[in-house]
Order: structure tokens, then C-alpha cells, then sequence
């Protein structure tokens, strides 16, 4: 059964990274942020993904990661097509997934969200094992962090024209 201690989502793989920040202070989490990510692209079952959250993607290993492997990135969980779930930032703290960004106004959505990735791309489906551990962990989210509320939006919502995960596939009525 998983539970929320201290940020923490206990009963998941954790890779704890040091690329995050401080949340603003007075910031209450009030949003989650779907995003989908594939490394190499459309390419599902690579430890890549653990790579670039952690700093260590190795730019020679694809001809893709030689733009990517420089980039500070980072999110709160990922959900892999099996449904694993891995932790990589607390809750707590900001991670480095929306970039540039706007929701409902408020700018600069790495402040106040929660950034969740699925293995997968914006132009296949995603698993029903992804979308069962979706819902649970936002169920948990909602019930840890009241202020969400209905507050879930894709990557290409806060940053439309920059980002179109986790694309047209993505079914939301799983989730909404």
C-alpha cells in the first residue's frame, strides 16, 4: 500500500537526484503536471530515463542524447508501462519539469506542481498498468495536498506551443 512521509512516496523505487530547488516560500502544491519521456524516443524499457534525472546520460550512447544529456531536468515520479512507479524528488521540493510555463495565470508551474512522467510518447497509448498507478498516486496527491483539487493538466497545457506531451493519446477521462 503506498503512503506519502515527509514528500516521500513510500512502497516505491526512490533515485534520489540533486537536481531540484527550493520550493518559494509560502508555496502550496496546487497542480500536477503530466508529461510523457522515451529515451531514446518511443523507445520503452531503457535505464536512460534514471540517466538523464540523475545527471549521468551518457551523450555517445545514442546520437539523440547528445542534445539532451546537458539538459538540468528532473520530475517527481515516473511510471514506467508496467506501472512501476520510481521517485526521484520530494514532493517537498521543486522539480525541474515544466520549464517555462503558465497555469490559469499563475506563471512558472515547477513552484507549485507536481511533475509526473509516464514511459511513453505523445503519439502511442499508454498501459492500463501506467494508468491504474496514475490513479492511485493521485489519489494519494489530492488527499496529501488539498489544494490540487481538480488541478491536473498535460505538459502542452503550460507550455502550449513548446510541448505537446503527453499527447493525443493520452486518454483523460481515466483520470478526470
Amino acid at each position: 500500500m503506498l503512503e506519502i512521509k515527509s514528500g516521500w512516496l513510500e512502497g516505491v523505487r526512490q533515485v534520489p537526484v540533486k537536481r531540484f530547488g527550493a520550493r518559494p516560500s509560502g508555496t502550496e502544491i496546487s497542480l500536477i503536471v503530466i508529461h510523457c519521456i522515451a529515451l531514446p524516443p518511443k523507445t520503452f524499457g531503457t535505464p536512460y530515463v534514471d540517466d538523464i534525472f540523475t545527471g549521468t546520460l551518457d551523450p555517445n550512447a545514442h546520437p539523440y542524447f547528445k542534445d539532451v544529456a546537458p539538459l538540468e531536468v528532473s520530475t517527481h515520479l515516473f511510471i514506467k508501462r508496467t506501472g512501476l512507479i520510481t521517485q526521484y524528488v520530494s514532493f517537498l521540493d521543486r522539480a525541474w519539469h515544466a520549464g517555462r510555463s503558465s497555469y490559469n495565470g499563475h506563471k512558472e508551474c515547477n513552484d507549485y506542481s507536481i511533475g509526473i512522467e509516464l514511459e511513453g510518447s505523445d503519439d502511442c497509448a499508454y498501459t492500463n498498468e501506467q494508468y491504474k498507478s496514475l490513479k492511485e498516486v493521485i489519489s494519494l496527491l489530492k488527499k496529501a495536498y488539498p489544494m490540487i483539487g481538480n488541478n491536473i493538466a498535460g505538459h502542452n497545457e503550460v507550455a502550449p506551443g513548446r510541448k505537446t506531451d503527453p499527447g493525443q493519446y493520452f486518454d483523460w477521462s481515466q483520470i478526470r
